[in-house]
C-alpha cells in the first residue's frame, strides 16, 4: 500500500485538516470500478476511505479527482444518495495526486451478487429497479446554479456535441494501427447520422452523473433503497435525461448486456423505469430514446477504445476483446431503437 499512498505523509496531512489523530491502520484495497483507487482505512477507530486516481495517471486524471470532490461537496444535505466527502486535497504535491477521504459506504452492489432477503424476492428487486431511477430523478431534480456548480461543465449546445465529439474520439483509434474493430461495429455511422437528425431541440440543464447503471451503485442491506451512487468520474452539467438514457443502454435486456444482475426476475421493464421517472420530473420524456441511442452510442465508442489499447498490447487482451463484444451490443441494441 506504501507504493500507492504514503501512509505517513497523509496522516501528517489529515492532522492538518483536524481529521482522527494517531496512526493509521488496518489499510486495505477495495473492489470497484477498473482506474481509480479506493483504500479503506481506520485512524483512532474512525473508518476512512480515500479515493485517489490510478497508478499511471491519464491527462486529466488529478482534475476529475478534484470535480468528483466538488460535486460531493456540492450535494451534501440533498436527496441524492453518495458517499459523504470528509476531506479534499486538489494540491498533487502532497501525495503526488489529487485525492480525496470519504464516509465508507453500508451496503453492497448488486452486479457483484444479491445477499438476502433480496435474492429470493422479486418484489424486493422491483423495488430496487425503482429506487434505481429515484437517485437520478432527485440529481437531475437539484438547482446546479444555487449548489454553486456553475462552471463544473458546458450546458450551452450540450445537445449539438455530443456525435462529433465521440466521433472524433471513435476516429482516433485509427492511430492505432492494430486496432480493427470498426469492421465489426453495426452501421455506427447509420447511428450517428440518426442522431443528428432527430436531436431534442431543447433541455433543462442540471448535474449528470455520466455513467448511470447498476454496477455504479450501492444498496441498503435493510432495505431496497439506494444506499450510494459511486464513481462520480463523469459528472458535468449537461442533459440529465441522459443519465436515464444510460439505464435504458446498459439495463440487462438478453445476451450481451454490459451490466447484469442475478436473478433477474422482478426488475422493472425498460418502459417501467421511465414511466417512474416520469412522475418525478417536468421534464420532456417523449424523445427518451434518442437518448438510450446516443448512450449507446457513447458508451460503445468508450469502451470500444479499452478494445483499441488492447489491440495495441496496453491492456490486457481478453478485457479488450470482451469489451468489443459489448460495444457491438449495444450497437445493435441502438440499430433495434432506431427501425
Amino acid at each position: 500500500m506504501e507504493t500507492l499512498v504514503d501512509l505517513a505523509v497523509l496522516a501528517n496531512w489529515m492532522d492538518t485538516q483536524g481529521v482522527g489523530a494517531g496512526p493509521i491502520e488496518n489499510v486495505q484495497r477495495l473492489a470497484g470500478g477498473t482506474q481509480n483507487i479506493l483504500l479503506k482505512f481506520t485512524r483512532a477507530g474512525r473508518a476512512f476511505v480515500l479515493r485517489r486516481p490510478p497508478p499511471v495517471l491519464r491527462a486529466n486524471s488529478n482534475e476529475t479527482m478534484r470535480r468528483e470532490a466538488r460535486v460531493l461537496a456540492a450535494i451534501k444535505g440533498t436527496p441524492v444518495p453518495h458517499p459523504e466527502l470528509i476531506a479534499a486535497c486538489a494540491d498533487e504535491a502532497v501525495l503526488g495526486t489529487a485525492f480525496y477521504l470519504m464516509e465508507p459506504i453500508d451496503g453492497f452492489n448488486p452486479s457483484t451478487g444479491l445477499p438476502e432477503p433480496f435474492r429470493s424476492s422479486p418484489e424486493l428487486r422491483r423495488e430496487m429497479g425503482l429506487s434505481l431511477v429515484d437517485g437520478i430523478a432527485a440529481l437531475g431534480a437539484l438547482d446546479y446554479i444555487a449548489l454553486g456548480l456553475t462552471g463544473l461543465g458546458k450546458p450551452d449546445n450540450y445537445l449539438e456535441r455530443q456525435v462529433s465529439r465521440w466521433k472524433a474520439q471513435l476516429e482516433s483509434y485509427a492511430e492505432v494501427p492494430e486496432w480493427d474493430g470498426l469492421k465489426d461495429l453495426p452501421d455506427i455511422g447509420g447511428v450517428s447520422r440518426w442522431l443528428e437528425e432527430h436531436r431534442p431541440q431543447t433541455f433543462q440543464p442540471g448535474i449528470i452523473h455520466g455513467d448511470y447503471h447498476l454496477a455504479n451503485v450501492m444498496y441498503r442491506f435493510d432495505t431496497p433503497r439506494l444506499a450510494a451512487i459511486v464513481d462520480w468520474e463523469l459528472t458535468t452539467i449537461g442533459d440529465p435525461l441522459l443519465d436515464l438514457g444510460w439505464l435504458l443502454a446498459t439495463w440487462p435486456e438478453g445476451e450481451g448486456s454490459t451490466v447484469t444482475v442475478t436473478p433477474w426476475e422482478g426488475f422493472p421493464s425498460a418502459d417501467e423505469l421511465v414511466a417512474h421517472y416520469a412522475k418525478q420530473t417536468t421534464r420532456d420524456l417523449s424523445q427518451i430514446h434518442w437518448y438510450g441511442v446516443l448512450a449507446c452510442y457513447k458508451l460503445g465508442i468508450i469502451l470500444e477504445g479499452t478494445y483499441a489499447r488492447a489491440c495495441a498490447g496496453k491492456a490486457p487482451r481478453a478485457t479488450g476483446d470482451q469489451l468489443h463484444a459489448s460495444t457491438i451490443g449495444l450497437l445493435e441494441r441502438a440499430n433495434r431503437w432506431i427501425n
